[in-house]
Order: structure tokens, then C-alpha cells, then sequence
């Protein structure tokens, strides 16, 4: 959460207390005509059902704002930091099995890169030499693709294809020169379908040696989507554990959209456009507005949104069994908070 707007801020714009859980009361209908017979009330069971459903709801979004501020690096903005070798810029990544929560009391066995899910983000900048050792501490082979990077061919991380398979115990040295700024991605491409819905993905952002056509703005978002094994997520947790994008009026800021699922998720954003001005790492040769952009898996989009109306505007997949039930919001579901 952006310190310049933390929970207090959230909750005295809200109007409300820290406390509040209980549902507002609402005044039911009374009078002579709600005794007609033709106008008799719904059963007990169909009132309570309703209640039950607003309390579900309300304690969902109550859950979301008591956590407002507590994974202050959500978006992922922090990059793992290389140490410096002869000019090479050298990563360690640690492929390990472990238990993953995606909200309290959800846990799922996981596997991970560096103890985290999504693992931790790669930026560098185009021209750049880089070292990626990759070590396997898990009980299974893998081996690591590069998505969307242009690379020599045995780095490009397919085992039996451009490589052999990094078996438990072992490591595997990738290095190569970046030559394609954008958006990028890192994950398994081995038992794939398993092991990257359990968590063996990554953000790899290569930034433009060249930055003139790089927009100015004020904050810059991973939004990496998964699905599946850990259920719905955005950056490895579910709403109402996901964190809100906090901003001010008038603020430009710029989303990172990697779909490292197996299902399409068009992302909607209420209350303003997204302008799409890139796509894979590449710029498009006419951005366009849209409220809603279909990330299909694999992959990437970067949209731009102009924060011009003040308010709280929900964000989330519209699949909607990806997002709300009966009993409430859940999976990926996020706010995007406009400050006055």
C-alpha cells in the first residue's frame, strides 16, 4: 500500500469505523399494503438468506480493509537485487516446495521461487548481461523458461529441448545479453501445467535502453494472474487478502497485466479506461481505450489509466465465478482507491 494513503485514510473516506462488521438495518416495507394478501412477505428462510448474503459481502470487504498495508510489497515493485560480476549482472533463484497461503487458514502445497509466490521480480535494462542461477531444492525435475525474451537458443529453458532437465539437487546456469525491452515473464516449462498453477512463475521486466517513448507516471503495478491449483489470484492471493492500488487525483498510472494461468481473465476496471499502449513488451502501433482487456494465458498487456475520478473503484476479473459468490467477493478481486 502506497504510504502517502494507509488503512485510516481508507476508512475515515469510507465513513466508517475500524470496528464496523455488523450489516446496516433496513427498513422493510409496512403498512396496510403489506398485509394485502396479494402482497404477502417473502418466507423467513428467503429473509434470512438475503441478510446472510449482505453480511457475507460486507465482512469480505471489512476483511480487505483491516489488511490494507499489511504485504507492503504486493505489487511486486521491489526487484530482487543482482550482485555485479565482471559487468554480468548475477540473479540466484531457489526453486523450493512449500506451504502457500492465499488467505489465512488457505493453504495449498505450493512451489516457489525464492520462498515466494509470484516469485520475485527480474528488472534490468536492455543491452544488459545477465547470469540467472537456478537451483532445485524441490523432489522433482524442472527447468526455466524465459517467456517473451529473445534469447540464444540453449537458454531458452525447455528441457530435452534446449537443455537437459535441472534435476533435484542440482543448478543451472542461464546467461545471456537482453535485447527486447517490455514485459516479460518467467515459469516452469516442465510438468508445466502443474508446477507454474503451483506457483513456479515470475514478472521479468527488461526496461528500454531507449526511454523517449516510455510514459511518465506516477506509480508502475505487476497485476500477475494465476488459476487453477491455488485457486484465483492476483499476485498469489485471493480478495479479500489481495491489497488495494491507491492513488491520487490526477494521477497517471501504469498496470502490468502477465497471465500465468490457464484461463483467460478480461479485467475490468470501474469508473475509468485503461488505455492498452503495449502488448507482449511491445508497443502498439495504435493504442485504444477499453474498461475491460481479455488477458489470455501467456500473455501481456500494459495499460495506462488516467486517475480522474475520485473514489473507490472495484477491479477484478468479470468471469464472474472467478470473482463473486453468494457468500461474497473472492479470487481476483482488487480496489482501485482515487484520493482527493
Amino acid at each position: 500500500m502506497n504510504a502517502r494513503f494507509g488503512r485510516r485514510q481508507l476508512l475515515k473516506y469510507l465513513g466508517i469505523g475500524a470496528g464496523a462488521a455488523g450489516v446496516a438495518a433496513i427498513t422493510r416495507p409496512g403498512g396496510a399494503r403489506a398485509q394485502d394478501a396479494e402482497h404477502t412477505e417473502a418466507p423467513p428462510a428467503a429473509q434470512t438468506d438475503w441478510e446472510a448474503m449482505n453480511q457475507h459481502h460486507q465482512e469480505g470487504v471489512q476483511i480487505f480493509l483491516d489488511n490494507i498495508g499489511q504485504e507492503p510489497d504486493f505489487w511486486r515493485t521491489t526487484p530482487l537485487e543482482p550482485t555485479i560480476e565482471d559487468g554480468v549482472k548475477v540473479f540466484n533463484l531457489v526453486c523450493q516446495e512449500i506451504a502457500w497461503e492465499t488467505m489465512p487458514g488457505t493453504s495449498f502445497p505450493a512451489m516457489a521461487y525464492n520462498g515466494t509466490v509470484p516469485g520475485p521480480t527480474i528488472r534490468v535494462t536492455e543491452g544488459d548481461r545477465v547470469r540467472i542461477n537456478v537451483t532445485n531444492e524441490m523432489n522433482e525435475s524442472t527447468g526455466v523458461h524465459w517467456h517473451g525474451v529473445l534469447l540464444p537458443n540453449n537458454m531458452d529453458g525447455v528441457p530435452f529441448l534446449t537443455q537437459p532437465p535441472i534435476d533435484p539437487g542440482q543448478t543451472f546456469v542461464y546467461e545471456f545479453t537482453t535485447r527486447n525491452a517490455g514485459s516479460h515473464m518467467y515459469h516452469s516449462h516442465h510438468n508445466a501445467a502443474e508446477q507454474v498453477t503451483r506457483g513456479l512463475l515470475g514478472a521479468f521486466i527488461i526496461d528500454p535502453a531507449d526511454t523517449s517513448r516510455e510514459p511518465e507516471v506516477t506509480a508502475d503495478y505487476n497485476f500477475i494472474l494465476n488459476d487453477s491449483t491455488l485457486g484465483f489470484t492476483i499476485n498469489g492471493k485471493g480478495f479479500p487478502y489481495t491489497q488495494p492500488i491507491a492513488a491520487k487525483l490526477g494521477d497517471k498510472i501504469r498496470i502490468r497485466y502477465f497471465n500465468e494461468g490457464l484461463m483467460i481473465h478480461p479485467m475490468h476496471l470501474h469508473g475509468m479506461p485503461q488505455l492498452v499502449f503495449a502488448k507482449d513488451g511491445y508497443y502498439l502501433p495504435a493504442p485504444y481505450l477499453c474498461d475491460t482487456l481479455n488477458v489470455a494465458p501467456g500473455e501481456r498487456y500494459d495499460v495506462l489509466v488516467d486517475c480522474n475520478e475520485p473514489g473507490l473503484w472495484a477491479f477484478h476479473c468479470h468471469i464472474l465465478s472467478h470473482a463473486e459468490s453468494r457468500n461474497g467477493m473472492f479470487g481476483m478481486v482488487t480496489v482501485l482507491v482515487v484520493e482527493e
